[in-house]
């Protein structure tokens, strides 16, 4: 007889599971048959043992199995992509027209914040758009436009709603088993055929590790592939914001100007690589073709006019963006040299806490690491009235580390993984 306690025992042991034994933890846990405090001690133990490749594969099953499968099949072969979150990370709002402006579908199913960043659905009712659709209003928007962006249904994968909150309250949440399962028992679920998965490392990711990142990355690859999804997956850089801008506000401004005016950026660059990666898979094409034809669609301002029609079949606005004199504070360098370093999290943080102010947009990052500072020149652009200089100058400088020593400009890709 099969019992949480036993399973317990033999996880500690460093034993491999059955399928119907994490099927037991799994429904259990789901269906409230088993406390939180037992399935913490799992849980940890997960965390110390591990699993093998099996074993998640099998938890991954089980728990995709605890709810829904949405089919997309009616619309055709449709895309998908995943983040593991960072900050000033927007590039579903630039892939996604991209996309649809080259004729393929996107039913982007996201969430809300998480943390101190920014949600896709966050970012994208910033538009003033509508996200709260049904799949079949989803299925029509994507039938007609290309894409939609859309929050994720309440029945799709229960058991990862349900187990996610019970890991971010015990602090179980860095097992890669635990992390794979939870991202790609989501992805499966959501009905997508062709998935690029983004990985982040660095000081301002999850993944702090380079090793473990691409770790992770192989795994949920593995798994996907397993389960008939064309996949690949991007590791890239968190060691400072992706784009140039933090804050959901701001950060919209960006994607807005990236796409109509093209002009080259690391958050460019990284959407317009995974919008590649998708196009050369769906199209079996070489990548450089893909490439070209992502280029294109940004160079001819095709997907800034298929961003628009986005908005608006989503019932938002974009005159919300229009060129407006906004209050801002400069935050100055207080001596010469080089961007060393940046405090990503602290910086996601501290911008989480400014835009919670009415009348605080965000801020603008001006330097990247590895650029050169002069004394007095600014560094960073706070969006605010300037009655909250005391309260933030001084918090954001503390996130710049200037060194006299030339630094290396940082990676934004590390490796890309099929």
């Amino acid at each position: 007889m099969i019992t949480i306690e036993k399973i317990i025992r033999k996880k500690t042991k460093g034993k491999t599971l059955t399928k119907k034994e994490i099927d037991f933890f799994v429904n259990g846990y789901t269906k409230g048959e088993i406390s939180d405090e037992v399935m913490t001690e799992l849980l940890k133990a997960i965390c110390a043992k591990g699993m093998k490749e099996g074993e998640t594969i099998k938890l991954t099953t089980s728990m995709l199995n605890s709810g829904k499968r949405i089919d997309l099949s009616d619309i055709g072969i449709c895309l998908d992509k995943h983040s593991s979150g960072g900050v000033s990370d927007s590039t579903t709002l630039i892939l996604a027209p991209i996309l649809a402006s080259l004729g393929l579908k996107m039913v982007k199913m996201s969430g809300r914040s998480l943390g101190f960043t920014g949600g896709t659905i966050d970012k994208f009712e910033t538009f003033s758009a509508n996200t709260s659709l049904s799949l079949e209003e989803a299925k029509q928007i994507a039938n007609k436009v290309g894409a939609v962006i859309l929050c994720q249904t309440e029945d799709l994968v229960p058991a990862d709603k349900k187990i996610y909150a019970l890991r971010d309250r015990t602090n179980t949440v860095a097992s890669l088993p635990l992390i794979a399962s939870s991202i790609v028992s989501k992805k499966l679920a959501s009905g997508a055929k062709v998935i690029v998965l983004d990985v982040k490392y660095g000081e301002g990711a999850f993944m702090d590790n380079l090793v473990e990142a691409k770790k992770l990355a192989k795994l949920m690859v593995k798994i996907l592939r397993k389960n008939k999804v064309f996949a690949c997956a991007v590791v890239s850089d968190m060691n400072q914001p992706l784009g140039n801008n933090i804050g959901n506000f701001m950060e919209v401004k960006e994607v807005i100007s990236s796409l109509k005016e093209g002009k080259e950026s690391r958050l460019l660059t990284l959407s317009k690589t995974i919008a590649s990666l998708l196009v050369s898979m769906k199209e079996n094409i070489s990548l450089n073709l893909a490439t070209k034809k992502v280029d294109a669609s940004v160079s001819e301002g095709l997907a800034y006019e298929k961003l628009k029609e986005m908005v608006l079949a989503q019932g938002g606005n974009l005159d919300l963006f229009k060129k407006e004199k906004l209050e801002y504070i400069s935050v100055n360098s207080e001596t010469s040299g080089y961007i060393k370093s940046v405090k990503t999290k602290e910086l996601g943080e501290l911008t989480h806490e400014l835009c919670r102010i009415k009348g605080c947009k965000g801020v603008s990052i001006l330097k990247k690491v590895g650029d050169k500072i002069g004394l007095g020149e600014e560094i960073i652009r706070i969006y605010a009235p300037k009655k909250y200089f005391e309260m933030f100058y001084r918090k954001y400088l503390d996130c710049i580390e200037i060194s006299k020593t030339k630094t290396n400009h940082l990676p934004l890709i590390y490796d890309i993984l099929k």
